[in-house]
């Protein structure tokens, strides 16, 4: 297993130097240079471990490995920003032997856990292993911002009907939240502020938020903002909108900075009339992660995590009760699969056999591609009870986690395609 693990790392660290957050479209690369290259890079290491491979587009590709009913294994090569407060390049792909680390963007969310993958196909390859099913690793380039990648994937290329997607939690998904993200529009007569601009994705807590304003609006350092450049700046601690409860939001102290009190009571506080509702796969989350001021009108876009048996008209039923115009920028309906099903069980039972425990199946905030897939499950690689930097600073894959995630994923690839 040690060859294997030797050159994982390496092309981590490779495959995360590729900035690729979604940037303004080329020719021939819809979400921009860096995501087609991450994507290029990505194949070419399958072509030379002798898959057959596709590139669909630049959009998605996948590693084709075996014959017979499809099987698919969802990854993502796109990553959100870096966001503010890094000690580490974010795009750099530091290998740290001496805190055992991969530093950057993307180690864990997804890139790392799609080399583990491919290098599993790789090792079970090598091992004479022919799976009975058609092992599709498809590798998108939009997850992050709009599941762009996975609708042109699904014009131009078959979709498996089961599969897994190794970018949440083990020991396995059965359910995820439904996902709503919406633009408010709030007027604001006679504000004697300007330029007020925070967050740089909807899924991402706002750790950064600006604004130009006088000196009526009193001293900032009470509102524990600072004034540099000329600005009034309010810092705070990105964290996944989906646990916005792991974050600190830059936001809500400038609103009340600003003398906003009853937007940020409704947004913060309130929650336009939502929180509280919950069931077994969790309770709602709402995240101002975006805000955006232009003339007398502020735009903040939010990110709502549902509880999987409610639907998005439940959601905006409530949200309609206070009439401020909105529109929805992105949905996605509720993954909720069978714990006791063939596809979670399996999954299930592998990591307990790996790690000597006892976990059950559990639901998440999170939205993966696992919800692409009529019989979808997410798997890995985060665990319970150790720090996450998904959406964060310093982003990390220890090498503990690889060679773990390595076991856990190969070991699984056979019980399901064996």
């Amino acid at each position: 297993m040690s060859v294997y693990i030797d050159e994982i790392k390496k092309k981590i660290a490779q495959i995360v130097r590729f900035p690729s957050y979604q940037q303004p479209a080329e020719p021939g690369m819809p979400f921009g240079a860096p995501a087609a290259e991450a994507l290029t890079y990505f194949l070419s290491l399958a072509k030379n471990m002798g898959f057959e491979t596709r590139n669909y587009d630049n959009y998605a590709g996948e590693v084709v490995f075996g014959e017979g009913e499809e099987f698919a294994v969802l990854v993502h090569l796109d990553v959100v920003p870096a966001g503010n407060g890094w000690t580490h390049e974010p795009f750099g792909g530091e290998i740290d032997n001496e805190n055992g680390r991969i530093w950057g963007r993307g180690t864990m969310d997804d890139k790392g856990p799609a080399i583990i993958m491919l290098y599993c196909l790789k090792a079970l390859k090598d091992e004479g292993f022919v799976p009975s099913r058609k092992i599709k690793l498809i590798a998108g380039c939009n997850e992050e911002t709009g599941w762009a990648c996975i609708d042109h994937y699904n014009k131009v290329a078959h979709m498996p009907e089961e599969g897994i997607s190794p970018d949440a939690d083990f020991p396995v998904i059965y359910a995820e939240k439904g996902i709503l993200q919406v633009k408010f529009s709030f007027t604001v007569k006679g504000a004697r502020f300007a330029e007020l601009c925070g967050g740089e994705r909807p899924n991402m807590v706002c750790d950064l938020c600006t604004a130009s304003a006088d000196s009526s609006y009193g001293d900032p350092a009470a509102f524990g903002l600072t004034v540099e450049g000329g600005k009034v700046v309010s810092r705070g601690k990105s964290a996944h909108g989906s646990a916005p409860s792991e974050g600190v939001n830059a936001i809500e102290p400038m609103l009340r900075y600003l003398k906003l009190d009853g937007m940020a009571d409704l947004l913060f506080k309130d929650r336009f009339s939502l929180g509280g509702l919950k069931d077994e796969t969790g309770e709602l989350t709402f995240s101002p992660d975006m805000i955006k001021s232009c003339g007398d009108q502020i735009n903040v876009t939010c990110d709502i995590r549902y509880p999987a048996t409610m639907s998005e008209e439940q959601i905006l039923e409530r949200i309609n009760g206070y009439g401020i115009p909105y529109k929805t920028v992105h949905s996605q309906a509720p993954l909720f699969g069978k714990k006791d099903g063939f596809l979670v069980k399996t999954l299930c039972d592998v990591y307990n056999e790996v790690c000597g425990t006892n976990a059950l199946p559990i639901a998440i905030g999170g939205g993966t591609y696992a919800r692409a897939l009529k019989r979808g499950a997410a798997f890995g690689p985060e665990e319970a009870g150790e720090e996450s930097t998904i959406h964060q600073a310093n982003e990390y894959i220890t090498f503990e986690k690889i060679e773990k995630c390595f076991k856990i994923y190969k070991l699984a690839l056979e019980r399901l395609t064996g």
